[in-house]
């Protein structure tokens, strides 16, 4: 499928409700963990994160995977960290940043204004959302 022909069939599918949801959810969980791996980068660039944190990373990381459009994926072939090779806090921040931002592209291109600058999500206007966070400086 050409560009042009994947660009028309994707602006054809409208997110469900329950889609916008799971969405909302996913970039809370991804803000959560990066949030807080943020902070032990900052104590120690290369210590190891711990399997109990990376067991619900890694399941985030799963479900972005399976939400997110191929086209939106941040890392081709990235699906999980392996817990028997422990990453650094550096890499699972490196790897979460590039998750948040996946799913912030996602959701911009599926949210639009109305004409008193409101923003919703195209597929429900009554879901009300926030501007693209590029906009928001």
């Amino acid at each position: 499928m050409n560009s042009v022909a994947f660009a028309q069939a994707e602006e054809k599918t409208m997110l469900k409700a329950k889609d916008i949801e799971l969405l909302e959810k996913l970039i809370g969980k991804v803000e959560g963990f990066h949030a807080e791996i943020t902070a032990l980068v900052k104590k120690s660039v290369n210590d190891g994160v711990n399997k109990f944190k990376l067991k619900f990373i890694n399941e985030a990381v799963s479900e972005c995977n399976s939400f997110l459009p191929a086209n939106y994926r941040p890392l081709k072939d990235f699906e999980q960290f392996d817990l028997d090779d422990v990453p650094t806090t550096s890499d699972v921040t490196f790897i979460l940043s590039q998750y948040l931002q996946a799913l912030e592209n996602f959701r911009a291109a599926n949210i639009d204004t109305d004409w008193q600058g409101s923003w919703f999500y195209k597929a429900d206007h009554s879901i009300h959302t926030g501007a693209p966070r590029k906009l928001k400086k």
